[in-house]
């Protein structure tokens, strides 16, 4: 599924980003393993997501795949299988940054998951905004059957999407959810034909960056910062968003273009 992008920038030899205008499409490129995560893919992503996190040109990331049949199949077992404790570790370290990094993107990101996405590389997805899976979509938290726990953030990202009870179904039960199954637990969003994840992630990247850039991050750190707080708490942190905002030239530029009946040109500041 590669494809030819008018930029490609590098990080590593397991990781590509594209860009499609205001969209950055953040390729995991690993498929000889399955886009398995080893310490070196785990540095990579860290690198990537710092690189984008600080550009100010991108207004929605999409996490893509380049195997075929699957998404991410989670951390390198066979490398981690090598380590000493003492390794593994050291490694720790890495691996956490890789999955922070993607969930502290301050821009809307949209996973596309097709085939395998179990483990990490659920994590991987579950850090992202939202999940677009198409029908040959399996994914699932299987780390207690090879004797650990999700790492990447799984027993704290799942519950907040699927409810507490319900992710420690998942989690306890090592249980994988074939596309139909995961949709309609909440585990995915859209969920589109078999083929189509990436097209359809894509298209809904491209309809969120047509909105205001620092309308975007503002409303993701809102939403981000917001949750789990009692509703006083949270509607103060949603005030400071919305002071962060409204002073803007996107804001003057987004009333101006709204009464002049025209698209706006957002100045991103």
């Amino acid at each position: 599924m590669a494809e030819a992008a008018a930029q490609e920038e590098r990080y590593g030899e397991f990781v590509a980003v594209r860009r499609h205008g205001y969209v950055a499409e953040f390729v995991l490129d690993r498929p000889k393993a399955m886009n398995a995560v080893s310490s070196a893919m785990a540095g990579a992503i860290g690198e990537a997501c710092a690189a984008l996190s600080a550009d100010r040109d991108v207004r929605a990331v999409v996490l893509t795949s380049s195997h075929e049949r699957a998404f991410c199949v989670g951390a390198d077992l066979k490398e981690r299988n090598s380590f000493t404790d003492a390794e593994l570790l050291r490694q720790r370290p890495v691996a956490r940054a890789a999955y922070t990094g993607v969930l502290d993107l301050p821009m809307p990101t949209i996973a596309a998951v097709h085939g395998f996405a179990l483990g990490g590389g659920f994590e991987l997805a579950l850090s992202c905004d939202l999940i677009v899976a198409d029908a040959t979509a399996v994914v699932g938290l299987p780390e207690v059957s090879v004797g650990v726990i999700p790492g990447g953030g799984g027993t704290q990202l799942l519950p907040r999407r699927v409810g507490a009870a319900r992710a420690a179904g998942l989690i306890f039960s090592a249980r994988r959810l074939e596309g139909g199954g995961a949709r309609g637990l909440g585990l995915v969003d859209p969920l589109v034909v078999g083929g189509r994840g990436r097209t359809g992630a894509r298209a809904l990247a491209s309809r969120i960056a047509a909105n205001s850039p620092v309308g975007l991050r503002a409303a993701k750190r809102a939403l981000r910062l917001g949750h789990g707080l009692d509703l006083r708490a949270g509607l103060e942190v949603e005030d400071a968003a919305w002071r962060s905002v409204a002073f803007s030239g996107d804001r003057a530029e987004g009333v101006a273009a709204f009464n002049e009946k025209r698209a706006p040109q957002w100045p991103g500041e």
